[in-house]
C-alpha cells in the first residue's frame, strides 16, 4: 500500500505540475502575442520558444519526481544539441539573423532596399529568408545572414529624399545664364520643395574635359523621386535648347607624333666634309 500511495502521490503531483506548466506556457505565450512592437511571425517564435521551455523545465521537475537521473540526461541532451547546432549551422544563423531582423527592423514589408548589392522591394521577411522583388518583377530569395552581415540601404524609410541632377554646359556659354534657365525650368514643378532649407540649389560642381558641369541640388517626397528626375531632365534640356545653352559632346584633340625612322629620313642629311691627306 505504501507503494501504491508513493506513486499515486508522484502520478498526481506530476499530473499538477504537468497542468502549471501548460498553463503558464500559454499565458507567457498569449503575452508575448499581445505585444503590439514585435512582427507576427517574430510572436509566433518566441511565444512558441517560451511556452516549449516551460514545458520542458515542467518535464524535468516530473522526471525528478520519479527519482530519474537529471544530470546525466542533461549532459546527453546538451550532446546532442552541440551536435545539432554544428550540424545546421548555417540555417541557425539564418533564424538568429533573422530574429534581430524582426526585433531591429531595418526596413519593413514593401520597402524598396539596397544590401550586398541586390537591390529591390521587399515582399517578406522570415525566420530564414527575405524574398524581394526587382523593378523588373525579378524573385530574389536572401538567406537572413547575408542580410545581417551588410549595409543595408533602405530607400523608403524617410518620408523626403534629396537627389543631384547633373547637367554639362560649354565653356564658351554663359554659366548665370545656365543657372536662370535651370531655375525657371525647375520652378514650374509644384513637387519639388520650394522652403528654405529644402529650396532647389544650383551649383558648379566640376570643370570637365569637354563641359562645365552643373549640379542641380532637389528636395521631394520619396514616392515622386524617379517621376521629378526623368521630367526635370526633359525640362532642362528644352530650356537650355531654348536659350542657345548647348550641352557640348566629348572632344578629344590627338597630336600625331612621326616614328623614330619617319624621322630619321626626314631629317636633312650632312655631308662629311673630305679628310686631308698627310703631308
Amino acid at each position: 500500500m505504501e507503494y501504491f500511495i508513493t506513486v499515486a502521490t508522484n502520478v498526481i503531483i506530476a499530473s499538477l505540475i504537468l497542468m502549471a506548466g501548460w498553463m503558464l506556457g500559454n499565458y507567457v505565450y498569449k503575452i508575448i502575442q499581445n505585444v503590439k512592437k514585435l512582427d507576427d511571425t517574430l510572436k509566433s517564435f518566441l511565444g512558441a520558444m517560451a511556452k516549449y521551455a516551460i514545458l520542458t523545465l515542467a518535464g524535468v521537475m516530473i522526471l525528478q519526481q520519479f527519482g530519474v537521473q537529471i544530470a546525466s540526461l542533461l549532459a546527453i541532451l546538451a550532446a546532442a544539441g552541440l551536435a545539432i547546432g554544428l550540424a545546421l549551422q548555417g540555417t541557425l544563423s539564418n533564424v538568429s539573423a533573422g530574429v534581430m531582423l524582426l526585433i531591429l527592423r531595418p526596413f519593413d514589408v514593401g520597402d524598396f532596399i539596397s544590401c550586398g548589392g541586390t537591390t529591390g522591394t521587399v515582399k517578406s521577411l522570415g525566420l530564414f529568408v527575405t524574398e524581394l522583388s526587382t523593378s523588373e518583377n525579378v524573385y530574389i530569395f536572401v538567406p537572413n545572414s547575408k542580410l545581417w552581415n551588410t549595409d543595408i540601404k533602405n530607400f523608403s524609410r524617410n518620408d523626403t529624399r534629396r537627389q543631384d541632377i547633373i547637367f554639362g554646359i560649354s565653356y564658351n556659354d554663359d554659366i548665370n545664364k545656365a543657372f536662370k534657365t535651370i531655375e525657371k525650368a525647375v520652378s514650374k514643378d509644384e513637387r519639388i520643395f520650394t522652403e528654405e532649407e529644402q529650396a532647389p540649389k544650383i551649383m558648379v560642381t566640376n570643370l570637365g574635359d569637354s563641359s562645365v558641369d552643373i549640379t542641380l541640388r532637389i528636395w521631394s517626397d520619396r514616392g515622386d523621386v524617379a517621376s521629378i528626375k526623368v521630367d526635370t531632365m526633359k525640362a532642362v534640356k528644352e530650356a537650355l535648347d531654348k536659350d542657345g545653352i548647348s550641352i557640348p559632346f566629348p572632344t578629344r584633340t590627338i597630336e600625331m607624333v612621326p616614328a623614330a625612322n619617319e624621322a630619321e629620313k626626314a631629317a636633312p642629311k650632312v655631308k662629311a666634309a673630305p679628310k686631308k691627306k698627310a703631308a
